[in-house]
């Protein structure tokens, strides 16, 4: 009798803030995304010159949680919920920790987006969403095989969730999101009329 096998899982951590303590104020945080967009000129030049849509603070600041005590109390929540993602993933970390690596702000208005990449140097990354307006982009997620499937035919359209090549995943306010970093992502083209808001990061293994 045949039998197939799933292997070599790929896994998505999904989670509301609030799950590991009280969750931040999300319209404080995005108060405060604004008003560092605001003042970080630095960044605005980085966004013009990279022809980036929106403003991100990836290229400029490193300091946030010393800038915002909100964002202090938002690594405290990420630390230990990428504490459980990595249990949940086995890793033998040995005599080292996964330690915050990089937070930084994204804020994308209508008709921006944010192309397909990975997150190198680092072993976890993952958002935690701020403001997602009605009919704004989900996260797309690749499916890491997918440059290796050279000529395999495309799936059929109604194909299991597990064998689909790219899937979304819509967030909500107040969750986040946490992946390994070499999962390759994007963010698709912005449909809202109002700014989609979200903090993402690394951890790396020091």
């Amino acid at each position: 009798m045949s039998h197939i096998e799933l292997l070599f899982a790929t896994r998505l951590y999904r989670a509301d803030l609030s799950e590991h303590g009280k969750a931040v104020d999300t319209d404080e945080l995005a108060a405060s995304c604004y008003a560092i967009a605001e003042d970080d000129e630095a960044g605005q030049e980085w966004c013009e010159k990279n022809a980036y849509p929106g403003y991100t603070s990836y290229a400029s600041l490193g300091d946030l949680p010393w800038r915002f005590p909100i964002f202090k109390d938002l690594v405290t929540l990420l630390d230990k919920h990428v504490a459980a993602f990595a249990q949940d993933l086995q890793f033998d970390l040995g005599e080292k920790s996964l330690k915050l690596d990089s937070l930084w702000i994204n804020i994308l208005p209508e008709g921006g987006s944010h192309g397909s990449h990975i997150h190198p140097h680092s072993v976890i990354s993952g958002t935690t969403y701020v403001a997602m307006p009605e009919g704004t982009s989900a996260l797309k997620l690749e499916d890491p095989r997918l440059a290796m499937m050279m000529a395999a035919p495309t799936r059929t359209q109604d194909a299991r969730r597990e064998l689909r090549s790219h899937i979304p995943i819509a967030p909500k306010v107040g969750e986040v999101l946490l992946w390994e970093s070499w999962l390759r992502h994007e963010v698709p083209l912005n449909m809202a009329e109002d700014d989609r808001i979200s903090v993402s990061f690394n951890y790396s293994w020091e």
